[in-house]
């Protein structure tokens, strides 16, 4: 639970869910939501792979997932495995040698249909794999791949269809004693993902992986995901997510911590609060706004940062910011620091000056929790 005792309508009751690790990272069982992506390298391209990998963990990824369709990639992943900082993800569709290999190559996590890959024999030297090996599941369904006896019974994909298919795979695990596994009931279509999440999340305490699949570029993609995704953990439900764009990953990275830092959930670098702009405006907002973010993108304290171009809303945003910045006409504005008026700034130095305050303020932060830290131990 998210809670707020002085502003209770932002509580969010999460989903209880049992608890699994993914590499070191646990998803579940009150864990802080993880963010995922996917490399789209090939993953036989060690060192872009790697690079994609590494970039996406400086943006903040808690958890990276490489496609392994083959056994040369496979055979890569366990260099990658060795070069990342975080837990990496082997994607595994049909094939269940590909997933022994992964389990092999140090992969954190098989994401896996275990009623696609064949025999129950198969489905059990595949359990065996990640046991021997510390690995845990996700078992992926998709709309678009639904089993051929769930269309005819349903007549088209549907919520029913997609839990149904879920909990067939579930039962294949759990007939193996096998409980370290996570779900998802991804869908391009916002609402029939939001329906086949909810329905799964009553019958099923597996921790849920979030996902609107196919989502399109950054900007449609973003919108369909923040409305999926964010509908679904205002109501308590995911545990781990992952934003599906036709963009680099590092972008899903981004996306995936403003949604949850909208909700109050994850909290990571400088949340800007900013007007739209008017004719009011003191100074440009929206090109100060642009230069802020791209020199701010370094901070990883949480922390708030308003700016606004004139004094109608400035002072009242201000009030709920660490550092904030209120356009007040003849060339300059007013600075406020936790909440209250410091001083003027001019306009033409203002953004160094901003830049200066927040990194400050970052430090103090910093410096503040970690002789907390000490004090607990």
């Amino acid at each position: 639970m998210s809670l707020n005792p002085v502003r209770p309508w932002r509580n969010i009751d999460r989903r209880p869910s049992r608890r699994i690790m993914v590499g070191n990272v646990p998803v579940g069982g009150g864990a802080p939501i993880s963010v995922q992506t996917m490399t789209n390298t090939l993953t036989t391209d060690v060192a872009g792979t790697l690079g994609q990998v590494l970039a996406a963990a400086e943006a903040g990824a808690d958890i990276v997932r490489v496609s392994t369709p083959d056994e040369e990639s496979t055979r890569a992943l366990r260099e990658i495995v060795r070069g990342s900082p975080v837990p990496i993800v082997a994607d595994i569709h049909f094939h269940y040698r590909r997933a022994i290999e992964a389990a092999e190559a140090g992969a954190a996590c098989l994401r896996i249909n275990p009623g696609n890959i064949g025999s129950p024999e198969r489905v059990r030297e595949v359990v065996k794999a990640a046991r021997d090996h510390g690995c845990s599941m996700r078992i992926g369904v998709n709309a678009g791949s639904l089993e051929r006896h769930l269309l005819e019974q349903y007549g088209e994909p549907c919520p029913e269809a997609m839990v149904q298919s879920g909990l067939d795979h579930i039962k294949l695990l759990q007939d193996l004693d096998f409980h370290e596994f996570k779900i998802s009931v991804k869908a391009s279509d916002v609402f029939l993902a939001a329906a086949a999440y909810q329905a799964l999340a009553e019958v099923t305490d597996a921790p849920l992986h979030l996902g609107i699949t196919e989502a399109g570029g950054l900007m449609t993609g973003t919108v369909k995901s923040a409305v999926g995704l964010g509908f679904l953990l205002w109501m308590g439900i995911g545990d781990t997510i992952r934003v599906s764009l036709s963009a680099d990953p590092v972008e899903e990275v981004r996306v995936g911590y403003e949604i949850l830092k909208s909700l109050g959930l994850r909290h990571r670098g400088v949340q800007i609060i900013s007007c739209p702009s008017c004719a009011r405006q003191g100074f440009d907002v929206i090109k100060t706004v642009e230069v802020l973010e791209k020199r701010l993108a370094h901070i990883k304290t949480p922390m708030s940062l308003s700016i606004i171009g004139c004094v109608v809303n400035g002072p009242g945003e201000a009030l709920m910011t660490d550092v904030g910045f209120t356009g007040g006409g003849a060339g300059h504005g007013m600075v406020y620091l936790a909440g209250k008026q410091s001083h003027r700034m001019d306009n033409d130095r203002m953004v160094d000056h901003i830049v200066e305050q927040v990194e400050a303020k970052a430090a103090e932060l910093e410096a503040a929790r970690a002789a907390q830290a000490q004090a607990a131990e």
